[in-house]
């Protein structure tokens, strides 16, 4: 399950003039001519979606002249680093990558993503969100990909709980913490959340929701704002609820995690949408118990969302194919059969936002009872707020897991804001060791 954040912005000349590695990328967007009529096509596509392999069986049977082939991968740093690898060698890289919304910056930078912007018809960027449009082009004119899935935050509850204690669904964070209280109070081996520290991705989330964007360029040079002020208020807010008692710190996706949901110990989840297959395939005894809100707000009646994953259908560099491979991206992603076949068959939250209703007309299987699940993921994503990611993701995220970690065990909130500068100062180091201008 891919839950990581997205939604980049960043100027395409400052990445490629800060970029430490070197060979640029294609050709500026120039339509290829493709395919001559009657001329076979084969395409490799490296994804690690579920049954990607059966979604694109619906392009193969329709489109003989232009076959893909999938090809599993590990996602994640695996998956880049095995890209990267094959560009700098100059063979073995596929014509089509399905990438990480925070990993495009890297691919780009390494020259390894083609401009397909081109190749695409000019009704592909009204699929799309604002926010996740421009994280495949990175705030520049180029196209390096096709947005493929989302993942905006939001609020999971236990309905049976909040209806027994009469608490309201929380809309404002202030509500969020009243209602982490009142439940405790009720039961003190019961949280209504917890603050994990071994996936940074959550929290990115979250400090983007109060306008936190990391990264950012400033003429040529990179520069860090991990612990500017929107987040030093989110990991306060976290901090003093951990140090109050009222908010559990147990890491999540292990097994004194997942039993606690089990056994209604954890009674809520601010998570992304893939979240009803985690809830099934941990809590299954909860089954018909949950419901899911927006996520609580900074600000009284804003929609403002971050987000914890996502990824876009890239061409490659090195692709032999362009035209063709970005056609397969653009049908995958913004046909109704192409995105059907991703929310039904694949299992994921397709970002195209015309074809999305049609295709999720039924709840998760977790939330049968709520038939208006999607509608509220729908009125959600439209509010994720923009996020600037660098080249050194893996390095802030690995900070925070060291940093957090300890901050969480220590159960004192002034070690949260300690953290932050933990995390800015190791990522600042690491961009300057790495050869980056930092400002």
């Amino acid at each position: 399950m891919r839950r990581r954040l997205f939604a980049l912005t960043a100027p395409l000349t400052a990445l490629l003039l800060l970029s430490a590695c070197s060979g640029g990328s294609s050709d500026g967007g120039a339509a290829d001519e493709g395919p001559r009529p009657g001329e076979k096509v084969e395409l490799n596509f490296w994804s690690w979606a579920p049954e990607m392999d059966k979604t694109v069986e619906a392009w193969n049977s329709t489109h003989p002249d232009i076959q893909v082939t999938v090809n599993k991968q590990d996602g994640g740093d695996t998956a880049v680093t095995k890209l990267l690898t094959a560009i700098k060698a100059g063979s073995g890289a596929p014509d089509l990558m399905q990438a990480e919304y925070q990993a495009i910056p890297t691919m780009v930078g390494a020259g390894a993503l083609a401009d397909i912007k081109g190749n695409l018809s000019g009704e592909a960027q009204g699929h799309f969100g604002d926010g996740v449009w421009n994280a495949v082009t990175l705030g520049s004119d180029a196209v390096y990909a096709v947005p493929q899935d989302s993942a905006p935050l939001m609020f999971y509850y236990r309905s049976d709980v909040f209806e027994k204690l009469k608490i309201d669904v929380p809309t404002t964070w202030d509500e969020y913490a009243e209602a982490a209280r009142r439940i405790h109070a009720d039961d003190p081996k019961t949280f209504l959340g917890t603050f994990s520290a071994n996936d940074a991705g959550l929290f990115a989330g979250l400090t983007q929701q109060n306008g936190a964007s990391w990264w950012g360029i400033d003429g040529d040079s990179w520069s860090v704002a991990i612990d500017a002020d929107p987040a030093k208020k989110v990991a306060q807010y976290w901090g003093d609820l951990v140090q109050e008692g009222v908010i559990d710190n147990t890491p999540m996706y292990t097994p004194a995690w997942n039993s606690a949901l089990n056994k209604g110990t954890q009674v809520g989840w601010v998570s992304a949408v893939w979240a009803p297959g985690v809830l099934a395939g941990n809590a299954a005894d909860t089954e018909g118990k949950w419901k899911v809100a927006p996520v609580p707000q900074w600000t009284e009646g804003a929609n403002v969302t971050g987000a914890w994953g996502g990824s876009a259908t890239a061409v490659t560099s090195q692709s032999k194919n362009k035209a063709a491979a970005a056609q397969f991206a653009e049908w995958l992603n913004t046909s109704a059969d192409g995105v059907k076949a991703l929310a039904t068959v694949s299992n994921v939250y397709p970002a195209d936002t015309q074809n999305s209703a049609a295709a999720l007309s039924e709840p998760p299987a977790f939330f049968k009872d709520q038939k208006d699940f999607y509608d509220i993921a729908a009125s959600v994503a439209g509010g994720i707020a923009p996020f600037t990611y660098g080249p050194n993701t893996n390095v802030a995220y690995s900070a925070f897991n060291d940093a957090f970690g300890k901050a969480a065990q220590g159960k004192k909130s002034a070690d949260f804001l300690s953290a932050l500068t933990t995390m800015q100062a190791t990522t600042v180091d690491d961009l300057k060791s790495a050869g980056f201008n930092v400002k």
